[in-house]
């Protein structure tokens, strides 16, 4: 069997007063985005020494002072079972005591799944904790104290001498290779979780990144001496760097960015993670906006809304709800092309599996997710769906349970949620109206004209048709030697008469026959337009 192409990824990166704007795009389609904003006080894997408010016994959980508006909540599960080694070990750095070498320090016994929370916490301490979640809905943070430094390659956990390596490394030659070579270089009392990255990595730069990590859990020693609670002693680094870190491969070929302060800072980072990609790394210096050029923003405006169109002339729509999200699949204006309902509803599926798992990427929703699909009766149809969405899956990083499809025709899935889910609005302010009315994205303006031009001439065989728009979309369809509507003579072998009207919305279009009838584009009869166009000579 013929592996699969790898995808060429780029990271488009928008930096403004704003903040900066990561788009992360797999052969030219738009995957993730991400916002990371300069006056955010506390991000994923930053560590705070914190101070306990309250305990509330019957969720066996504490909320925790962070320094935020709204208390961290920190789950027992999440205590870690070395606790009480982290708490003693915060005191005694509190007050200088600390080890310079964790080999010397005696653990503490490793609490048990089923304790309380009560019988571990104590209001009196100080308390080390590192955010896992950024807060969602009405929710703070949520906090763990099972603490742990992520790198490219290794993540270390002190208090423990654990080494596992990741299962997506499966090649048993290479497990055993890693596991040899982080026994040797691993200091006592820390913990080794070895990472997919590192792979056919050499002992010497596992070394040079754990050196790095121990460098850390200095400067965490240094900041603990003499702290106040509650405040950050160890920051994560940028979300532009944590994404270089845990995505950076050979399948990047590009990463462009329109900040040359941000664009030396990633230069330089490339260079010490991965020296031989570091001449991906561009500057735009365009007059365009970085992600007009680069598609983004187009991709962005028809990907938000809560109608999502599919390329075979389907749609997703997506709702929200606080404990969940609905995605309903419809077919739409697809023509049926199969001989039979059941094939025609499984064409329809397939084809909105792969948009159904970007989106999941792209908004970044978690929590329960229920996709509606068109309803399959045959259980081959039904096996091939869950197989091909379990491929599709695989590219997605969070941690994610797809159930079988019910038989009700529902794919229900759970995606681990970390910060809240992303919400653009699409809807434009109608600048016909002045904002009391809104319309779709005028961007996809042009690309809604094409869609409704290719239906008319595949399903209605219409041999004259005329299309009617406001004064400004004539001039942008017909002014030029390679004009829109000359693209569309060769594209579709037939010339589309353009005339305009300002009486129409800049929006606004409608196909007329050649009887002067309107063409209704959702249906294959044609009815008179209830508009007053008027008709211009030729």
């Amino acid at each position: 069997m013929a592996s699969e192409t790898p995808l060429k990824r780029e990271l488009i990166i928008n930096a403004s007063r704003q903040g900066v704007e990561i788009a992360l795009l797999e052969d030219g389609l738009l995957v993730e985005l991400h916002q990371d904003h300069p006056n955010r006080e506390l991000a994923i894997g930053d560590l705070i020494l914190a101070r306990v408010e309250r305990i509330v016994s019957g969720m066996n959980a504490a909320f925790v002072d962070i320094g935020q508006v709204k208390n961290g909540f920190l789950h027992y599960s999440d205590l870690g079972p070395q606790i009480r080694s982290w708490q003693k070990f915060t005191r005694m750095a509190l007050e200088g005591q600390a080890p310079d070498q964790l080999a010397d320090f005696e653990l503490e016994p490793e609490t048990v799944k089923t304790g309380k929370i009560g019988n571990i916490l104590n209001r009196r301490y100080p308390l080390l904790v590192q955010v896992i979640k950024e807060p969602i809905s009405n929710k703070g943070h949520r906090l763990s104290c099972d603490i742990a430094l992520a790198g490219r390659y290794l993540v270390v956990k002190p208090f423990t001498n654990d080494i596992s390596i990741s299962k997506k490394i499966i090649a048993t030659d290479e497990r055993k290779r890693l596991q040899r070579l982080v026994e040797s270089i691993r200091p006592r009392n820390f913990g080794i979780i070895v990472r997919t990255l590192a792979e056919g990595r050499s002992v010497q730069e596992l070394h040079e990144e754990l050196l790095q990590h121990l460098e850390k859990w200095k400067q965490l020693t240094q900041q603990l001496k003499g702290a106040q609670p509650p405040v950050k002693v160890l920051s994560e680094m940028s979300k532009t760097s944590t994404l270089l870190r845990d995505m950076l491969n050979d399948s990047f070929h590009r990463i462009v960015v329109n900040s040359r302060e941000l664009y030396n800072e990633i230069r330089n980072y490339v260079a010490r993670i991965a020296p031989e990609q570091v001449d991906i790394v561009q500057l735009y210096s365009g007059r365009a906006p970085i992600f007009d050029q680069y598609d983004v923003t187009k991709q962005i405006k028809s990907s938000f809304g809560r109608q999502v169109p599919l390329k075979n002339g389907g749609y997703l729509i997506i709702e929200r709800t606080e404990a969940m999200h609905v995605i309903d699949v419809n077919s739409g204006q697809q023509p049926l092309q199969a001989a039979t309902q059941e094939d025609n509803a499984l064409q329809v599926n397939l084809a909105a599996l792969p948009e159904i798992a970007r989106q999941l990427r792209l908004r970044d929703l978690g929590g329960i997710i229920i996709v509606d699909l068109i309803d399959v009766r045959n259980p081959e149809s039904r096996r091939l769906l869950q197989k091909t969405f379990h491929e599709l899956m695989k590219r997605d990083k969070a941690r994610h349970t797809i159930l079988p499809i019910s038989r009700f025709g529902l794919l229900q899935i759970t995606r681990q949620r970390v910060k809240p889910e992303v919400i653009i609005p699409t809807e434009e302010v109608c600048p016909d109206c002045g904002g009391t009315g809104k319309i779709g994205p005028s961007i996809l303006i042009i690309d809604e004209i094409e869609k409704n031009l290719e239906y008319i001439i595949k399903n209605n065989n219409h041999k004259k048709i005329t299309l009617f728009v406001h004064p400004y979309l004539e001039a942008y369809i017909t002014k030029g030697l390679c004009s829109i509507r000359i693209k569309w003579l060769w594209k579709y072998r037939r010339f589309i008469r353009v005339d305009s009207s300002d009486n129409l919305a800049i929006t606004e279009f409608h196909f007329f026959d050649a009887n002067g009838e309107e063409i209704i584009v959702n249906g294959n009869a044609a009815r008179p337009s209830p508009l007053i166009v008027p008709q211009r000579s030729a």
